[in-house]
């Protein structure tokens, strides 16, 4: 299982904005105006990591939408499943890195997962989306980070970069794999280090080697939350299911 909380316990889209000066919150994830500038990992910044109770636990990604404040994980980081109920008082912090968070913290609301996901913990639909946003600040997070577009329906085999934030890392973990199917709604790649707290981790096709902004066609989760090897990880198809729920978040602007 790849999320270190198994939640309390534990098509495709064009104009994704250019990130701008990141903005600074105090320790309890409040808005501030003062632009910090740290030394940072070169990783896509629309990437980060998921916090609750102050310790980081999975993954999330920025991807484009019309209200701008969209992000894709896997729906376990969200919601536990058959039975269970979604998680509260979670934050997000883009390109987040040796306790720094540049572009500060979001707070995370409106998450929704497919009803297979919430009904009978479905690994075929371990993917979910939240909105993020933050107290005091005007401008969406897309326009702070810029987002990358997602892809449904575009197979299985792909060069891809795998991004995540293992639970004892501060700094991500980044992988260039190719993806490959492992079943039906599955796909896997090989990628060594992706350990507990890489779940929502997402599979990016085509990264501007400027912004490092690209396609996401995958994340990690589906078959055991992601796989019980950290050297190879798995994904949720995304098909139809993926891109309805994408369309009613997308539908919000």
């Amino acid at each position: 299982m790849r999320s270190a909380l198994l939640l309390v316990l534990c098509v495709v889209l064009s104009g994704c904005s250019a990130a701008s000066d990141p903005a600074e919150t105090d320790a309890g994830g409040n808005a501030a105006t003062v632009a910090v500038t740290p030394a940072a990992p070169r990783t896509n910044p629309a990437i980060g990591a998921l916090f609750l109770d102050g310790s980081h636990f999975c993954t999330a990604s920025v991807v484009h939408s019309a209200p701008g404040d969209l992000l894709l994980t896997a729906a376990h980081c969200l919601h536990d499943g058959e039975g269970g109920e979604y998680a509260t008082g979670i934050s997000f912090a883009p390109g987040y890195h040796d306790g720094v968070a540049p572009y500060g913290y979001w707070d995370v609301s409106d998450p929704q997962v497919p009803e297979g996901w919430a009904d009978s913990s479905d690994p075929d639909l371990d993917v979910g989306f939240a909105t993020a946003r933050q107290a005091g600040n005007p401008k969406t997070l897309e326009s702070v980070t810029g987002a990358n577009t997602l892809l449904t329906g575009g197979g299985f085999d792909h060069p891809i970069t795998l991004t995540g934030y293992p639970d004892a890392r501060e700094a991500p973990v980044v992988c260039h794999g190719i993806s490959s199917q492992a079943d039906t709604y599955q796909m896997r790649v090989a990628c060594p280090g992706f350990t507990t707290g890489t779940s929502g981790g997402p599979w990016v096709v085509g990264p501007d080697p400027k912004t490092e902004l690209g396609t996401v066609v995958g994340v990690i989760g589906g078959y055991l939350y992601g796989g019980d090897d950290p050297d190879t990880s798995y994904s949720s198809y995304f098909d139809t299911d993926v891109a309805t729920l994408y369309r009613k978040m997308d539908a919000r602007g």
